[in-house]
């Protein structure tokens, strides 16, 4: 076994020593909003959000961007379970703002493995040979941060499966002092109509 491994199994035998009460969470959020949001390790939605087990869904991916699977799951998130508010959180200092979708699909076709960042640009430390198929994916990289809410939160709010009546909240999270920014014209567009 792998130490990392090790340590998630160590961990959870600790949690499932005290889980208690929580075998009795029902599964629609108790406090009925969700959150999509990026899957920086940084952000911590729990914690900055104020949330326990059980409180609301949280969606997260690269960016915090509203692909098709992060509205897929809002979808579900409200029609079968109940949820009635939505925040859109990106954050200072993410990743998706350091390379396009051609940087990515040019590095996936020389290699698989892991690239390196110089501070300037990306780049593989070996080149055994990748594969196309990253030139045809969006990647929603982020040139603007209030920018790429504005449009995520529009995107939702336009989408034919998303009840009008859904405020849906932007919001930046500051990694450096952990506090939520709002992007006024973000919740401007995602007023309930």
């Amino acid at each position: 076994m792998s130490k990392v491994l090790d340590e998630v199994l160590a961990a959870n035998a600790i949690y499932t020593s005290s889980f208690g009460e929580k075998s009795n969470l029902v599964l629609p959020p108790a406090r009925r909003f969700a959150i999509l949001t990026c899957m920086d390790a940084r952000l911590d939605p729990a914690k900055f959000a104020g949330l326990s087990e059980g409180d609301a869904h949280v969606i997260r991916n690269a960016g915090g961007r509203a692909s098709d699977d992060a509205i897929r799951s809002l979808v579900i998130s409200h029609k079968l379970l109940g949820t009635n508010e939505w925040f859109v959180i990106h954050h200072t200092n993410c990743g998706m703002e350091l390379f396009n979708d051609e940087v990515i699909a040019d590095l996936l076709e020389d290699d698989l493995g892991t690239a390196a960042l110089d501070g300037l640009a990306w780049s593989n430390p070996q080149h055994r040979g990748g594969h196309a198929a990253g030139h045809f994916i969006k990647w929603h990289t982020i040139k603007d941060q209030s920018a790429s809410v504005v449009q995520d939160v529009k995107r939702i709010k336009e989408h034919p499966l998303v009840p009008s009546l859904i405020p849906i909240y932007g919001y930046i999270y500051d990694v450096h002092t952990g506090q939520l920014v709002e992007v006024e014209n973000a919740t401007a567009a995602g007023r309930p109509t």
